[in-house]
């Protein structure tokens, strides 16, 4: 599904060669003892495909929340889908900002 990128850094889509945007998130609240545990998400935005997976990112490093500025009701019906999410991620990509830059 997903290559490296040819100059080393991020990865590309297999089958267009798109650069692939990614998003880390964290599901377990601050002092879980899983709150190293997070989403990882990887998307092709012309393809069309995704990929999700559980990641650990140390529990100091600051993740950002793109959802941040949603209210709190679209924020849920957000997060309760990934298509939903990315979707959502996808268009703050081309329309802004990408989350965590």
């Amino acid at each position: 599904m997903w290559e490296p990128a040819a100059d080393g850094g991020g990865s590309v889509c297999a089958d267009c060669g798109t650069a692939t945007r990614t998003y880390q998130y964290r599901v377990y609240p601050p002092g879980s003892p899983n709150y190293a545990r997070c989403i990882g998400l990887a998307w092709c935005t012309d393809c069309r495909v995704y990929s999700g997976t559980m990641v650990h990112v140390p529990p100091e490093r600051v993740l950002d929340d793109a959802l941040a500025a949603l209210p709190q009701d679209r924020r849920e019906r957000t997060l309760r889908s990934e298509t939903r999410l990315i979707q959502y991620l996808d268009k703050a990509y081309r329309t802004s900002t990408p989350p965590g830059r």
